[in-house]
């Protein structure tokens, strides 16, 4: 069968086809430990699971409004205003399925052909190919370990031209953990004050999971006039572990979300009315656990932070929000495998973990910054340490290629 070709601008994600893979090698006898997935491993709330089966009892199984419907929104709307003292309409908010449905409505309902828009790296792995299907040029700007994986005010305004039409900003950062401070924040908007026509999408959707004193901030807390041009993405999938219910949600001016909804028409109709009674259980009731489960992600990462800074070449810096670490591998580029093959990126890198030590990561080129990998510390205490051994053995084992005589 022939194929559009426009589908040759976009592959499936790195850490889909890495979980893939290990979901193949698992069904093959092989003890795989996957560390590639973002998605928690706690369960959902009973109480949001009890909402959704009240709700089909109910009958609620019928499509709601194309946006999500007012419940839902109306609960969106109080939890801006409660948690982020940001205040929004209904007809300001959308309901899609999951957070990465709403990004695309976004770029593809606000972005022209050959648009650009700058894209700090390193980045989440599906923005790159959503820019591309949107027809937009992404304009990468690499981030430093030294900076913290931050996008400077001096990067952003060197990277600002006629075309641009987005920044996008995603904090806590998926794939680095890293944070933006309000004083960051603010440095950013300072710069984007002087462009009118550039509009912001944040992508918040690890809100909630932070560590070490670190506060989360959305661009539009410590800037208000960038309300008027800026998308917040978020969603119930990480701090309620309700990965597979898909529900996302942006705050968006209302002529925004009118064209995402518009988009979103075509497309799915919706997100699922049963999931949507879900999102409003998670959203309206106890939220004790996610700092108890906030914790537990704290505990898993110091060990993982520990135990990869043990192993021979790599270096993993500590990073203050979501649950992944993004360790150089640099120390090992150049090495050579006991099977005589030599390492030349971290592509070659975790390809090796995976099939000879049985441990699946991401490499650091899926997210626009190398020699890096992720490592998804989702996982329990038992796993991840039998995990980190595994890469430890591993990088012992590599070894520099001795010259002939």
């Amino acid at each position: 069968m022939q194929f559009a070709s426009r589908m040759n601008q976009i592959e499936t994600s790195a850490s889909a086809m890495m979980s893939q893979k290990a979901r193949e090698m698992k069904l093959k006898g092989r003890d795989v430990i996957a560390l590639s997935s973002g998605q928690p491993d706690f369960p959902t709330p009973p109480h949001i699971i009890e909402a959704a089966m009240q709700a089909a009892n109910r009958g609620e199984t019928k499509y709601t409004t194309i946006s999500g419907s007012n419940e839902l929104k109306d609960v969106v709307a109080e939890k801006f205003k409660r948690e982020n003292n940001l205040f929004y309409g209904r007809d300001e908010i959308i309901i899609g399925n999951g957070s990465k449905q709403v990004i695309y409505n976004a770029f593809v309902a606000g972005t022209e052909v050959g648009g650009e828009v700058i894209m700090p790296a390193p980045f989440y792995v599906a923005y790159m190919d959503m820019i591309k299907f949107a027809e937009a040029k992404p304009v990468i700007i690499p981030c430093t370990e030294e900076d913290g994986f931050k996008l400077s005010p001096h990067q952003l305004e060197a990277a600002i031209t006629e075309k641009t039409q987005w920044l996008l900003l995603n904090s806590p950062n998926n794939p680095t953990g890293a944070v933006y401070t309000e004083q960051e924040l603010q440095a950013l908007a300072d710069v984007l004050a002087k462009y009118p026509n550039v509009k912001i999408l944040t992508d918040d959707i690890y809100e909630h999971i932070l560590f070490d004193n670190a506060k989360f901030k959305t661009i539009v807390n410590v800037a208000p006039e960038l309300k008027a041009r800026t998308v917040i993405a978020n969603g119930v999938s990480k701090s309620y572990a309700m990965t597979g219910w898909r529900v996302g949600y942006a705050a968006a001016p209302a002529d925004m979300v009118k064209e995402m909804t518009k988009l979103q028409s075509l497309v799915t109709s919706g997100a699922s009315s049963i999931s949507q009674a879900a999102a409003i259980a998670a959203l309206t009731g106890p939220q004790d656990f996610i700092v108890s489960r906030s914790k537990s992600f704290q505990e898993r990462r110091d060990l993982v932070v520990s135990m990869i800074n043990q192993s021979d070449g790599l270096n993993c810096p500590t990073p203050n929000g979501a649950f992944y670490v993004y360790p150089s591998c640099k120390g090992v580029i150049g090495k050579t495998t006991p099977q005589g093959k030599q390492i030349e990126t971290d592509h070659d890198f975790v390809k090796f973990l995976l099939e000879f030590h049985n441990v699946a990561t991401v490499h650091g080129g899926a997210y626009g910054v190398s020699p890096y990998f992720r490592i998804s510390y989702a996982s329990s205490i038992d796993e991840l340490t039998e995990a980190c051994e595994r890469i430890q053995r591993a990088c012992a084992e590599l070894k520099w290629k001795t010259p002939l005589a």
